[in-house]
């Protein structure tokens, strides 16, 4: 796997236009770590009527995993109260998004020579919002997001997209951040050289 720093370098020594760029959006293509948890800390503020310490959790993308360990005894519908009103309030922090300058270049330069596709986890409309945000919304040639798989078993974003465009694994030039994601490409047979970890 090839860090952020030699993506540029391994890029211009071995892209060719039958190479799939394949951009993975949060914490990749975009840092949405911080208006993620002021969404977070906001619903949880206003449905559970109390103003819980957060300060030790900006350090780590604040997940649903980590709402249920905060608030242990949360019942399912405060939980799901709390995740609906997140997904409202996320618009109110998308100016403390930020874009990664390299990634961006990357999608650039090479947008006029290969296939570029967005790959995400992240569902359609927040994605969208993020991207239209950022200018970036028409820079793919394709668009994939959690929405798309929700419903498929044993079906991962990578997956989905080779099976979708009929991609080969050694076609296919990834950039993630997660670790998992990873694993779950090389899973697939991407090639380990292949994959830019951000």
């Amino acid at each position: 796997m090839k860090t952020e720093s030699d993506s540029i370098k391994f890029l211009n020594r071995t892209i060719n236009n039958n190479l799939v760029l394949i951009f993975d959006l949060d914490g990749t293509l975009v840092d949405t770590d911080e208006a993620n948890f002021l969404s977070y800390k906001d619903a949880i503020k206003i449905i559970m009527k109390i103003d819980i310490n957060l300060s030790p959790y900006p350090q780590q993308r604040f997940t649903r995993k980590l709402l249920k360990q905060i608030i242990p005894r949360l019942s399912d519908n405060k939980y799901h109260q709390i995740i609906e009103l997140k997904n409202k309030l996320f618009d109110k922090y998308l100016d403390k998004t930020k874009l990664n300058s390299i990634i961006v270049e990357i999608l650039k330069k090479y947008r006029d020579i290969n296939t570029l596709i967005l790959s995400t986890n992240s569902h359609k409309e927040r994605a969208i919002k993020v991207l239209m945000f950022h200018n970036l919304f028409d820079k793919f040639n394709y668009k994939f997001y959690k929405d798309d798989i929700i419903y498929k078993k044993d079906m991962n974003k990578y997956k989905y997209v080779m099976i979708e465009n009929q991609i080969l694994p050694n076609q296919m030039i990834i950039f993630e951040n997660e670790e998992l994601e990873i694993n779950i490409a090389l899973s697939l047979g991407i090639l380990p050289k292949n994959i830019i970890h951000i």
